[in-house]
């Protein structure tokens, strides 16, 4: 799990359109939280070889580049960064929105959201929240827990063995509270949020997961959402 900054959140932005990228840069260095614009893009293939230098936070992403397909391009975008990809863009086909996130995107906000919307999408997608209304996020899981359905029974039951009490209790809220916060899940296990963010990274870890997103499907395909008895 990436290491939230102290400072401004450091958003990179990748749209075709330069006129939207400079709005987009006026209206996310405005904003609140902090917020600062460390780069930007009109193709994933430029963004690629800047990422690495300028070290976002979280990466704004277009679907619609013209030539290129920026859903195919996010898992490239992950490989190459430890942002968070959050996507912004003005299709409203629910089978891509499903599709960027099963893709690994932490959220899709259209972009005729308004501009606190978007602003808070950021903030909550940096805070490792995912950005999702309830119908889209549980089609993804759905989706999540049918494509991991093939895993191998050993492995899987490996990696279960491997988890902690705590660890599995951690997973059990988790789990249940899928839209809570980082903060209301640590204050409900009465720890802080940096000591939650450690235990999730070793149990993302061990189960072979990304982000909360997966861990609720696997969580939930095997049986994992419910505390032990």
């Amino acid at each position: 799990m990436a290491t939230e900054s102290a400072g401004p959140i450091r958003v990179f932005l990748i749209d075709d359109h330069r006129t939207i990228l400079w709005g987009l840069e006026k209206l996310i260095e405005s904003g609140k939280p902090p917020m600062r614009v460390v780069g930007n893009a009109t193709s994933c293939r430029e963004a690629l070889t800047l990422l690495p230098a300028a070290d976002p936070d979280v990466i704004l992403l277009d679907l619609d580049l013209g030539e290129e397909d920026g859903l195919d391009s996010i898992p490239q975008l992950l490989a190459k960064s430890k942002a968070k990809v959050l996507v912004l863009t003005g299709l409203r086909d629910e089978t891509v929105h499903r599709n960027a996130v099963i893709a690994g995107a932490r959220g899709v906000v259209e972009k005729e959201a308004r501009a606190e919307t978007i602003l808070a999408a950021i903030a909550k997608v940096h805070e490792g929240q995912l950005w999702l209304d309830r119908m889209a996020a549980s089609q993804v899981l759905v989706e999540l827990s049918r494509r991991t359905a093939g895993r191998h029974v050993d492995r899987d039951e490996a990696r279960i063995l491997s988890l902690t009490v705590r660890e599995r209790e951690i997973i059990a809220l988790t789990a249940n509270n899928a839209g809570a916060t980082a903060r209301a899940i640590a204050e409900k296990l009465h720890i802080s949020e940096h000591t939650l963010r450690n235990h999730l990274t070793s149990i993302y870890e061990k189960l072979g997961v990304a982000n909360r997103l997966e861990l609720f499907a696997y969580a939930h395909q095997h049986k994992l959402a419910a505390p032990r008895t």
